[in-house]
């Protein structure tokens, strides 16, 4: 059972590189730039790899972004296909990475603690 979960995780290592490297060289579409792959998850058939992104974008421009990946994703998957050589390229699906978000609220949470602490202290 362990190899078979190392090879997903190499797999998922290895789409997260090529997505990346193809959306950096390939992807000519303006509304993609500035996309950073943090993660892939490859699903135990293999068939299907969720693609996780980060962007510093937010609002509209975030929804822009999600639409330029998903026209995208038939082109990414090509040219995955000619990249890694597997049975079956899996089905593509990006998603917004929000443990950036996550993290930033974390961090201005523990400030503010700090800083009522800080506070308290001069009582």
């Amino acid at each position: 059972m362990k190899s078979a979960h190392s090879r997903i995780d190499r797999l998922s290592d290895l789409i997260k590189r090529e997505v990346s490297e193809i959306l950096l060289l390939e992807v000519k579409d303006p509304r993609v730039h500035l996309v950073t792959i943090t993660h892939a998850e490859v699903a135990g058939d293999l068939k299907h790899a969720k693609i996780f992104f980060s962007t510093l974008k937010e609002g509209k421009d975030l929804e822009e972004t999600v639409k330029g990946l998903e026209r995208a994703t038939g082109f990414i998957q090509k040219r995955l296909g000619e990249r890694i050589h597997i049975r079956y390229v899996p089905h593509l699906a990006f998603l917004f990475d929000h443990s950036l978000e996550r993290a930033t609220h974390m961090l201005q949470l523990f400030r503010e603690i700090q800083e009522k602490e800080g506070s308290n202290e001069g009582d």
